[in-house]
């Protein structure tokens, strides 16, 4: 069975060690391998029990705790295969947490494009915790900080109670606008490992209700600017030619790729009586989701794209050439 690798990622100080720290003492993380950056950054000397192997330990929830000496893919490999051997308890998801400055993006793109990798792991849940006290600085300066958001499948407000009641509120509507749909919680609020990874993997056991929170309530039609970033929401009315569509969003991907930040879609595909759910970071598109029926009364696509350096209006015009295309009947709503 594939294994799910969930990605806990945030600005440098924005609390991940903090988090993990507090939750690894938690038994519903037993059965977890953590793979962490710099063994030394996180602080759970005094939660050792056992030393299982060189730069690896067991805690007393039963977590398998590594850091990460040379490439994801060998950590995750090195992992199955001391798993395989018996010279660690057995895992059936991992938690890795990033360094400060990382981009998310080469980190799926690894799992998904990686032949020894696929099919023994999938991604599960981006987690981003945003520092509540520096992010608006963060954000000016540091191109990283976007990246983390946009990537996000759960954001985590930390240090709200080190800011003041308006700049949180201000930054919870930046980050709703930014990532929209996405579930954003505080750090204080998240007391278990299966709070954070509830619905692991949007890819997962009930995508339909991600799809909810993060598509249905969006207005249609829509570009908003953030900053650098701007989300451009597009709806189509008519079904979707499947293998047009594929070719059209491979070749938008193919050419601005790091300019696309995220992409969401809920699709009408054809004559299909259930939508599909795509989902991809940067070049990365996940593999899409076929839901068991449709979450709301409207049978139309919509997809959200969070862009930076790339005009919306290109995107939504180049939209148009496709939808002239593959569906000629159809009108894109502006």
């Amino acid at each position: 069975m594939s294994i799910a690798l969930n990605v806990v990622t945030g600005f440098l100080g924005s609390g991940k060690t903090t988090l993990l720290n507090r939750l690894l003492q938690d038994e519903s993380l037993g059965d977890t391998a953590l793979l962490i950056n710099e063994f030394g950054d996180i602080g759970i000397d005094h939660l050792l029990v056992q030393e299982v192997a060189p730069d690896t330990v067991l805690l007393p929830s039963g977590c398998v705790c590594c850091s990460i000496r040379g490439e994801l893919k060998d950590a995750l490999l090195d992992l199955l295969a001391r798993r395989d051997r018996g010279e660690i308890p057995a895992f059936r998801r991992v938690i890795l947490e990033t360094t400060g400055l990382a981009d998310p993006a080469p980190i799926l793109a690894t799992l998904n494009n990686d032949v020894q990798l696929r099919g023994r792991f999938h991604v599960g849940l981006v987690v981003t915790l945003v520092d509540a006290c520096h992010a608006e600085l963060q954000a000016r300066i540091h191109p990283e900080w976007l990246a983390q958001v946009a990537a996000a499948d759960r954001l985590l407000l930390s240090k709200t109670d080190q800011a003041t009641a308006p700049a949180v509120s201000a930054l919870r509507q930046r980050l709703q606008a930014l990532n929209p749909g996405v579930p954003l919680l505080d750090t204080h609020d998240v007391l278990s490992g299966d709070q954070l990874l509830l619905g692991e993997g949007l890819r997962g056991a009930t995508p339909e209700v991600e799809v909810a929170r993060w598509q249905l309530h969006r207005p249609h039609g829509q570009t908003t600017a953030h900053g650098a970033a701007q989300v451009c929401c597009l709806t189509f009315d008519q079904p979707l030619d499947w293998i047009g569509f594929g070719v059209w969003l491979s070749m938008l991907l193919r050419c601005h790729g790091e300019r696309i930040l995220r992409v969401k879609g809920l699709l009408n595909v054809n004559s299909l009586q259930a939508p599909v759910v795509i989902h991809g970071v940067q070049h990365c598109l996940h593999a899409p989701v076929h839901l068991p029926h449709w979450p709301c009364a409207e049978r139309q696509s919509r997809l959200v794209f969070i862009v930076r350096g790339l005009d919306p209006e290109r995107l939504r015009h180049s939209f148009d050439v496709f939808a002239r295309c593959f569906a000629p009947a159809v009108e894109v709503s502006a």
